[in-house]
């Protein structure tokens, strides 16, 4: 009787499932796949958003793009996931970066489109809402918008900054807040009350 020998996933074995996998329009379904946890990768995504394996930058974008439609978030964990792998990766910030946007409409009317460093595109709405998160001891904000399932891209300063410059203060939760809106949706960044 021979013992089945595990295989140890690689970033060419992964490229090659996920190429086979993503064959014709859209994303991958990888909400539908749950194959057997094949153990670590050495790749990491790092905060501005470039994408390392065994310590060296990925090169290929569309390596990096090919891999980023396989990109799934379990819990607190991410995963590079194919029909029949599922190998966990590291990622020190979130796994996309918000490099640009466009306003369409004004207001409570306005419509914010935001483009990735990968070339996803989402509109923030209810379903895809922006989210701010202010570092306790500097205050600094970390502004978010969701991309897909659990996936969330950093806004990047100068788009933030832009987003600001478009911003308004309305009611929220009982006091007044500087927020944006977007798909009839407003989303606050900051109370009011702290920006003097």
């Amino acid at each position: 009787m021979s013992e089945q020998m595990r295989v140890i996933p690689s970033a060419d074995g992964i490229a090659k499932a996920a190429k086979a996998a993503s064959k014709g329009k859209g994303l991958p379904p990888v909400h539908l796949w749950n194959p057997d946890f094949c153990g670590d990768l050495d790749m990491r995504i790092a905060r501005d958003g470039t994408w390392f394996y065994l310590g060296t930058p990925i090169g290929r974008p569309e390596l990096v793009r090919l891999f980023s439609t396989i990109l799934r978030k379990d819990g607190d964990k991410y995963f590079l996931v194919t029909p029949v792998e599922k190998v966990g990766i590291t990622v020190d910030d979130a796994p996309f970066v918000a490099v640009d946007f466009t306003v369409s409409g004004e207001g409570r009317d306005q419509t914010l489109t935001f483009a990735t460093n990968l070339g996803d595109e989402t509109t923030a709405s209810a379903e895809m809402p922006i989210r701010v998160i202010r570092d306790p001891e500097t205050g600094e904000p970390s502004p978010y918008v969701l991309v897909r399932a659990n996936l969330e891209a950093l806004i990047d300063r100068k788009s933030f900054y832009r987003l600001v410059d478009i911003g308004s203060h309305e009611p929220h939760e009982g006091e007044d807040w500087f927020g944006l809106w977007s798909s009839g949706q407003f989303f606050p960044i900051i109370p009011s009350a702290e920006l003097g």
